[in-house]
């Protein structure tokens, strides 16, 4: 029998969870302002993708089948060019902690859409609280953004909001379909063909849309490419790496908490280092849609502590 992880790898890893995913929304807001940022998030997810996939692969992981490419395909063109890409293009228009808080609303969307399509029971009391707090605070956050421009927000933040609130519900549902279809048996090897494959449709995308043109790599500076090689190496591999660990020797339900530390996390940062402003809208619906996620989560954990079919926690959460 394995011994078990020490205290210290455990700390480790959950501080390298919380800070790490939480980061990344200031990195990807340093590496668009010289970065196309279709582009950009496509070719991060190659590169992170290529990394994992053959890393599982070294490691002895199985051959994928063409079904399991077929799961990688859907659910990385939902978490990544709906989910992610949808992120990185709003980070142009809203600030990062903002994005990271919308983004936040994730959870609540699942338990929403869950239920909606019969994937589980009717929500308790409990959950309804949270949802209707959780959608409360997103209205505090985006109702001003629709009528005027907020103290230390773009005349545009509307964009970005709706941008954010429609690709949180594009990843959520790729969330729930990933939950049910056939991928490979290694989470790592999972991962890298949903980063191939979502960094691929970025790509095509940026390309479509045209971003190539516009691009001249000579412009890129060097904090651009330092947040992007954060992105990748840091964000795109050990953060995930540090995710899947974790799920394999902690509670599901203390892992879950990455869910509402994260937007903390961002805005802290983007309050430090890049001068955003954090209003006392942004406080109350920080508030609100945080301590939402929270008791959904919780309200989802006692329910199957009393049901004898496991908490299923998003397995794809690679994209950060």
């Amino acid at each position: 029998m394995a011994a078990p992880p020490k205290k210290t790898a455990i700390i480790l890893a959950f501080a390298a969870l919380y800070l790490i995913w939480g980061s990344t929304y200031l990195g990807i807001l340093f590496a668009i302002r010289s970065i196309p940022p279709l582009l950009m998030a496509g070719t991060r997810f190659l590169l992170a993708g290529l990394i994992l996939y053959f890393g599982a692969r070294l490691s002895g992981a199985a051959r994928s089948k063409p079904i399991e490419w077929r799961t990688a395909l859907i659910v990385g063109a939902c978490l990544l060019l709906g989910g992610n890409g949808g992120v990185t293009l709003a980070e142009q228009y809203v600030p990062s902690g903002l994005a990271a808080l919308l983004v936040a609303t994730v959870p609540l969307y699942i338990a929403l859409l869950s239920w909606l399509f019969g994937m589980s029971e009717r929500p308790g009391p409990m959950k309804v609280l949270g949802l209707a707090g959780g959608f409360i605070g997103v209205g505090v956050l985006i109702g001003p953004a629709l009528r005027f421009s907020a103290n230390g927000e773009s005349p545009r933040a509307w964009i970005g909001m709706s941008i954010l609130l429609f690709s949180s519900l594009i990843w959520s549902a790729g969330s729930l379909y990933s939950r049910s279809a056939r991928q490979a048996s290694s989470p790592f090897l999972a991962a890298g063909q949903q980063m191939l494959c979502g960094g691929g449709l970025l790509l095509i995308a940026g390309v479509a849309t045209g971003e190539l043109r516009h691009f001249d790599p000579r412009q890129i500076t060097m904090v651009s490419l330092g947040a992007f090689a954060y992105l990748v190496l840091i964000g795109g591999i050990i953060g995930y790496v540090s995710y899947a660990w974790l799920l394999r020797h902690c509670d599901p339900a203390k892992v879950a908490t990455y869910a509402y530390v994260n937007p903390i996390v961002a805005i802290l940062l983007g309050t430090a280092f890049a001068g955003e402003t954090l209003s006392l809208r942004t406080l109350v619906g920080a508030g609100l849609i945080i301590s939402s996620v929270a008791v959904v989560i919780m309200a989802q954990q006692m329910k199957a502590k009393d049901s004898p079919v496991p908490a299923i926690i998003e397995p794809a959460e690679c994209a950060r």
